[in-house]
């Protein structure tokens, strides 16, 4: 059986990870588990494990988040991205005290009413920390699922067999240690690339090695080209401090302190700038991919006289690496201030 092979492979060699608690051992915290789960959407182990070491040592269980203040998370989570998931973290450590008293839900369907929280979350949090045998899948499993059974049909549309196929494998004993061993095998066996079939523990089980297509699966619908935009960052300077702006709650970053920009488009325009000033462009352009598009982000320095500006603030430049600044702000700040000294007074 499938679940068989993959646990006691599992048991010998499961990943050590903060936020993990080893085979067979008690359940780990949910808190932990979520907070994880969270972090590592759309973003590597390798990246994740320092965030989750200060956010864990900072705010240390869900009533400690759920009562942060809302700048001091957005800062600490500046450079992991996907900006919106912080947010949502946010919101759900405050539902779960306001309507949970401060007890994560112990089911999937319950798990799901809350912020942020959909299906694959819900399932991770549900089996491992309370043992529900619901069924994970992340990326990793996507792919070890589709080859398993060889799915031709293309990612996304075969997500629902695969869905299937996953709930029919995972087992009613240990389904958290299952769950993460299915993570595991997708993690450091079933790459994308060069997946380590010899060592593999379900190989004799998987319809993709007996094809012998192994780089086949699973099958991907063609991407669409992703849109190029520019903009223009503007870096005003006054007195040793810069202005800084936080960007609407909802979009791109929101909730984030950022520079002023102009609209990302075609066409931008220094006469979309916080402040009338002499403003001088810099080159190259800061560049920057987002999940849906590419952004070349001019940035325009100047030196202004120090003005209330609607919805900004004056950051003390030395105290910069305190705002938190998105990654494609803090590349544009860097390079304002590669070029401060030669900004004219």
């Amino acid at each position: 059986m499938i679940a068989e092979k993959l646990l006691g492979w599992y048991d010998r060699h499961a990943r050590v990870l903060p936020w993990r608690s080893p085979p067979e051992a008690p359940a780990p915290d949910p808190y932990r588990v979520w907070l994880s789960e969270v972090m590592l959407q759309q973003t590597t182990v390798a990246a994740v494990k320092p965030y989750f070491g200060r956010f864990t040592a900072r705010w240390q269980d869900v009533r400690a988040l759920a009562a942060a203040e809302d700048g001091e998370v957005m800062a600490a989570w500046a450079g992991l991205g996907y900006y919106s998931r912080a947010r949502n973290l946010l919101a759900c450590a405050r539902a779960i005290v306001a309507e949970h008293g401060g007890r994560f839900p112990r089911t999937a369907a319950a798990l799901r009413t809350l912020p942020g929280i959909g299906d694959y979350t819900a399932a991770a949090i549900a089996s491992i920390a309370f043992d529900e045998a619901a069924a994970v899948v992340d990326g990793n499993v996507e792919r070890v699922i589709a080859r398993l059974f060889a799915i031709e049909t293309p990612i996304p549309g075969a997500r629902p067999l695969i869905r299937e196929r996953a709930a029919a494998l995972t087992p009613n004993a240990r389904p958290g240690d299952y769950a993460q061993a299915m993570m595991d095998l997708g993690a450091t066996i079933c790459t994308p690339r060069r997946p380590a079939c010899a060592i593999c523990p379900v190989r004799e089980d998987c319809r993709t090695f007996a094809l012998g297509r192994l780089e086949d699966f699973p099958v991907k619908a063609p991407k669409a080209a992703r849109p190029h935009r520019r903009g223009i960052a503007f870096w005003a300077e006054a007195d040793e401090h810069v202005l800084l702006v936080t960007r609407p709650a909802r979009g791109l970053l929101g909730g984030m302190r950022a520079l002023p920009t102009s609209g990302w488009g075609d066409s931008p325009g220094l006469d979309e700038a916080p402040v009338a000033a002499d403003w001088r462009m810099l080159d190259p352009p800061v560049r920057h991919v987002f999940t849906h598009f590419s952004l070349d982000l001019g940035v325009a320095v100047a030196r202004v006289a120090r003005v209330n500006v609607e919805g900004g603030e004056w950051w003390p430049i030395a105290r910069l690496g305190d705002a938190g600044l998105p990654t494609v702000f803090d590349k544009a700040a860097r390079l304002a201030l590669e070029a401060r000294m030669d900004v004219p007074c």
